[in-house]
């Protein structure tokens, strides 16, 4: 069983910074794409940002130039550094990782239970 945990969120007023950590741990054969999303409140779940194994990187249009992505390959961790951070990015943020358990076995994603951000006027 794969287990997903995000850490870092908190309180922080418009313009600040935050850096989100996400550990997947256990049995775990190989981790494919990791990637952050956000639900804010009466609103759909989103994409925030994605990181391939290799190192690429893909962006929601809203945090592009303000959110940077980076993974440990070895240390099965990701972080999501924010900064100039606005109102808008008040949410859950949830750390996805798409994973083989088993080598047998398909790739499957596993959800983190989420990191309360929220962002003062």
């Amino acid at each position: 069983q794969v287990q997903v945990v995000e850490s870092g969120g908190g309180l922080v007023q418009a313009g600040g910074s935050l850096r989100l950590s996400c550990l997947a741990s256990g049995r775990i054969f190989s981790i494919n794409v990791m990637g952050w999303y956000r639900q804010a409140p009466g609103k759909q779940r989103e994409l925030v940002a994605t990181i391939t194994t290799g190192g690429s990187t893909n962006f929601a249009d809203s945090v592009k130039g303000r959110f940077t992505i980076s993974r440990d390959n070895a240390k099965k961790i990701m972080y999501l550094q924010m900064t100039n951070l606005k109102p808008e990015d008040t949410g859950t943020y949830y750390c996805n990782v798409n994973a083989i358990a088993t080598s047998y076995l398909p790739a499957l994603d596993y959800w983190g239970k989420g990191t309360l951000v929220t962002v003062t006027p």
